[in-house]
């Protein structure tokens, strides 16, 4: 398979060490917005920075090659993107944690909302914690974390970062040097707490979830997540 690497920073570099492991090739390598050639790519897979995402992903739908995106902050676009994949009947997958472990994570996070549903005694509150080069907050991950809570727990219909509002979950971003990601849920009462935690150790697992993704996505047309690369949920 040959892949496009749009953005090739710490994590595009972690990505390409994967994808040569499992037999790939690397065929673009660009941190550059524009004047890069698609033409050799079966797939791409976007790294880059909130502002290029869009530019990125559109680049690749309107010539056919299949995009995977892992940036976040750029979901205002999000429903633009999908539009475009299905008038160029490409095929697109974006994730704000392409981690196998965070997918589960994610369906964990839900059961757990579910269950705590009619617990009102209970408050839940979140916890990330990321590398200081990180440039959104929260991060995409905590968001999906708190949109799956919000689906499955009527008594909360929105996140806040930083503040304990009612009804809102309230979100706490910290950025502390080298943190790869580390994710916490909690539901607390006067009585006990519960806690839900996914810690990663290195870049390996989002890199390794990218590539995986690649490889699946190749000849499908349509909008995808990881929970079909998966088949969980």
């Amino acid at each position: 398979m040959k892949i496009a690497l749009l953005g090739y920073g710490k994590m595009g570099k972690t990505i390409e060490q994967i994808a040569l492991q499992r037999g790939h090739e690397i065929v673009i390598k660009t941190n550059d917005e524009d004047g890069y050639d698609l033409s050799s790519a079966d797939v791409a897979i976007d790294f880059s920075v909130p502002k290029a995402a869009f530019f990125n992903i559109a680049k690749c739908l309107k010539l056919g090659v299949p995009v995977i995106s892992g940036t976040t902050g750029w979901l205002e676009n999000y429903d633009a993107a999908v539009k475009l994949c299905h008038e160029n009947n490409g095929a697109f997958l974006s994730a704000s944690n392409f981690s196998l472990g965070v997918n589960i994570f994610f369906e964990l996070n839900k059961n757990l909302a579910k269950l705590m549903n009619h617990l009102k005694q209970y408050e839940v509150s979140m916890e990330e914690i990321h590398h200081t080069e990180k440039l959104d907050a929260p991060s995409g991950t905590a968001i999906t974390l708190a949109e799956g809570i919000i689906e499955k727990h009527q008594e909360y219909k929105h996140w806040i970062l930083n503040k304990n509002k009612e009804k809102s979950i309230s979100i706490t971003s910290k950025r502390i040097d080298t943190v790869p990601g580390t994710h916490e849920i909690t539901y607390a009462s006067e009585a006990d707490s519960i806690s839900i935690k996914h810690t990663a150790n290195n870049r390996e697992g989002f890199a390794l979830g990218a590539v995986i993704a690649a490889e699946w996505i190749l000849d499908k047309a349509g909008v995808f997540t990881m929970k079909d690369v998966l088949n969980i949920g």
